[in-house]
């Protein structure tokens, strides 16, 4: 479940490319950026944002002026959309170009993979002229096969009026690097240049019941003043570790423990046998523990308040039942375990969740319950292990809905780096109003 801040209020516009599900859409609504405009190509995640807070995009004169307005989307290639008419409008654009190109599952091609969109987030950058821009994608980009094209990525993302044209990406990587030994020779040349921040995460520090490992990309405007003294101060910090979880797993009188009352003594017995002790004196202590799959399931009260407790039972089969409390949370026949491919347990967090059916390779979709049994993860438990509301609604086929998920950016962690880009956007707003009050008053 998403965090939502009690005193929601708008702090800025917003642009999100390669919106699939609408994942890191949603963590920027629910950290207070209006949305002007979405794109996605795939036709199901098209309806899946539709049936949520999506609606067609009406034209260039139709720009939303709430932050409760629906979120103008435009169905098709973002090869296709004109950002102009956007310009000087969007304080952040975001987006996760697609990541098989890069990702351990994929076919490793890196930039020679059509499904690379980086140079169409470039060029919307080139368009739009964001204050600020938020990309996620896989940690595959910071493999050491791919560190050149990775390092181009953010010399382009810091240079995007340097454009590439018939050339090679890596003839344009020297081009931008002689760019940028030239010092501006005016504010206009400066507006056209980023700083350029990289932060490889793993989600489950975050407060996300998965472990989810990727890199946040995020860059400034350089005429507003945001540099590394100023992102140090507002990029969001580990919350959680695995060291602070395994310490309340391992005491069975701990809040974990008491939070989950009802777990088999036997399950929790041997639960606290395989967990390591924590060196008392280890620093990740300070930290809240992991969140689980068990807490994502049947509820915490620190990250999902008032939801209840989805059913563990009774979801073996769907043609035995069909019918089930809570929306989209409808088991799935044929569940296997084998040789390389475990379950999920649900006193861990879950594993990466992929954008499979369930055939995924691991186990990733594939839990084990309480009792020995195993069964596939619902699309519900699914959504909430990424972090998704339970009132948002994937649209059928099954397939689609896995497939969106396993794309997704965990709405938590999409939600705390969109936070502390507006903090660091508000931070020199307010210092450049009191810099000019001052001069004012002198």
């Amino acid at each position: 479940m998403i965090e939502q801040r009690e005193d929601q209020r708008e702090v800025g516009t917003s642009v999100e490319l390669f919106a699939g599900g609408g994942g890191l859409a949603m963590a920027l609504h629910e950290a207070g950026f209006r949305h002007l405009l979405l794109n996605e190509y795939a036709k199901r995640a098209c309806e899946t944002l539709r049936a949520n807070r999506a609606t067609k995009w009406l034209g260039t004169d139709h720009i939303p002026e709430s932050l409760d307005d629906p979120w103008p989307l435009i169905e098709g290639p973002v090869q296709n959309v004109d950002f102009r008419y956007l310009a000087g409008k969007v304080d952040v654009l975001a987006g996760g170009p697609p990541c098989q190109p890069f990702s351990l599952g994929g076919d490793h091609k890196g930039h020679d993979d059509e499904r690379n969109m980086f140079p169409q987030f470039f060029k919307a950058v080139r368009q739009i002229r964001p204050k600020a821009f938020i990309c996620e994608n896989v940690r595959g980009l910071l493999r050491p096969s791919f560190a050149p094209y990775f390092q181009y990525i953010v010399n382009e993302l810091s240079m995007p009026f340097v454009e590439r044209g018939d050339t090679t990406w890596e003839e344009h990587n020297e081009r931008i690097i002689a760019a940028k030994a030239i010092e501006p020779p005016d504010a206009e040349e400066i507006a056209k240049r980023y700083i350029v921040f990289v932060t490889p995460v793993n989600a489950a520090d975050f407060g996300v019941p998965q472990i989810r490992n990727r890199v946040i990309i995020v860059g400034f405007r350089m005429d507003l003043g945001i540099d590394t003294e100023v992102w140090e101060k507002f990029r969001p910090r580990k919350t959680h570790s695995e060291a602070a979880l395994n310490n309340e797993l391992h005491n069975p009188k701990s809040p974990y423990w008491r939070r989950h009352k009802g777990v088999p003594a036997a399950v929790r017995k041997q639960v606290i046998e395989r967990t390591p002790t924590v060196n008392p004196e280890d620093e990740e202590l300070r930290y809240k523990p992991w969140r689980t799959l068990r807490d994502a399931i049947t509820g915490n009260p620190d990250a999902f308040p008032a939801l209840p407790a989805l059913p563990q039972t009774g979801l073996i089969d769907y043609k035995q039942h069909p019918q089930s409390p809570a929306s989209h949370h409808i088991g799935w026949p044929g569940a296997r375990i084998y040789a390389g491919h475990t379950p999920n347990l649900l006193d861990r967090p879950a594993k990466t969740v992929k954008a499979g059916v369930h055939g995924v390779p691991g186990g990733e979709s594939v839990m084990l319950l309480d009792d020995g049994n195993h069964r596939y993860m619902t699309v519900r438990e699914t959504a909430r292990v990424m972090t998704f509301p339970d009132d948002w609604e994937p649209v059928d086929p099954r397939g689609e809905q896995m497939r969106q998920l396993g794309n997704a950016v965990p709405v938590l962690l999409g939600q705390r780096f969109a936070e502390a880009v507006s903090d660091a956007l508000r931070s020199v707003a307010e210092s450049a109003e009191s810099e000019d009050g001052s001069s004012r008053a002198a």
